[in-house]
């Protein structure tokens, strides 16, 4: 039976469901799990828009889980927090929290960890983390130098479901290539992780290649679901593909400069992109759809409808 309808019954506690649980159930209905992400808003007004809009249009879509990121050396910790008891206690929803191995020790790490677990947080993403003033990863005294490290000691605590980012065109720090990259993420599966959730990338090419050397070349079983962004406008997309190392394909390119500063224009294509890339990604046989929102509601609710998957 759906976990869904079970969790919103009362009959599981809905703290209780595990992203790996949610999978499995959705592979045995023969369908893919759809999931949202969010990131805390830096103003007042922001919070208000996610919180009393753009989570209650996407909470009607019946997604299966949301997630809501980290800020930079942890400086969002609380609004993190308190996001995803939001989901959980006001949507019924399953949500996960991500942890960044930044600026934090062990110890600090474990206190977030069993916070989190306290609020009925049971689903975690464990990442490295970006600096918050940019520049280099550097590992502090007591701290996990690499992402792995913090999948293992996640795993060690015990009564969490714990994801793992991937990267089907290679992490843009790896300066040893992609293939490097994918066998780092072989270890963060061997570690403890339950799925893995890959970074934005607009061509499935990409995500081919890196699906099957995970699945084929390592043997890792896994999910392996795609993060798909809506682009909203031509600016922003650039400085995402910039920060992240996603390649823009040329034909992909080529529409967003000849739309220029029309945002409304990007924004209708990037529905329409990203429809026509989950249609090629639901073919090959992926296990999930995780949309990268922007905590915006509309673009992601078209795409969801689009696949007839609301």
């Amino acid at each position: 039976m759906p976990l869904r309808p079970l969790l919103q019954a009362g009959k599981i506690d809905r703290h209780m469901i595990h992203i790996r649980d949610i999978h499995e159930a959705c592979r045995a209905a023969g369908r893919p799990a759809i999931s949202f992400e969010f990131f805390p808003p830096r103003t007042e007004e922001g919070d208000r828009n996610l919180l009393e809009k753009t989570i209650p249009e996407l909470s009607a879509l019946k997604p299966d889980y949301c997630s809501v990121t980290y800020g930079a050396g942890g400086s969002t910790r609380e609004k993190t927090l308190g996001i995803v008891d939001r989901i959980q206690r006001d949507h019924g929803l399953p949500a996960m929290m991500h942890l960044t191995c930044v600026g934090s020790t062990k110890e600090e790490l474990r206190a977030v960890a069993l916070e989190a677990h306290a609020r009925g947080i049971r689903n975690l993403l464990a990442l490295r983390g970006d600096p918050p003033t940019g520049g280099d990863f550097v590992k502090i005294d007591g701290g996990f130098e690499y992402s792995r490290e913090l999948v293992e000691f996640l795993h060690s605590l015990d009564g969490f479901s714990i994801g793992t980012a991937g990267f089907p065109e290679g992490h843009i720090a790896c300066k040893d290539g992609k293939h490097a990259d994918w066998n780092f993420l072989g270890e963060k599966v061997a570690a403890g992780a339950d799925f893995i959730i890959t970074q934005l990338f607009f061509d499935n090419e990409d995500f081919f290649e890196f699906h099957d050397y995970i699945t084929g070349t390592l043997g890792v079983r896994v999910p392996i679901i795609p993060g798909i962004l809506p682009i909203l406008s031509r600016n922003q997309t650039k400085r995402f593909v910039q920060l992240c190392g996603a390649k823009m394909p040329e034909a992909f390119l080529a529409r967003i400069e000849a739309l220029g500063d029309d945002d409304a224009a990007v924004t209708e294509f990037g529905i329409e992109h990203a429809t026509k890339q989950c249609e090629g990604l639901l073919k090959f046989g992926v296990p999930g759809l995780h949309f990268y929102t922007l905590n915006k509601a509309l673009s992601t609710s078209r795409i969801v409808l689009n696949l007839a998957l609301a």
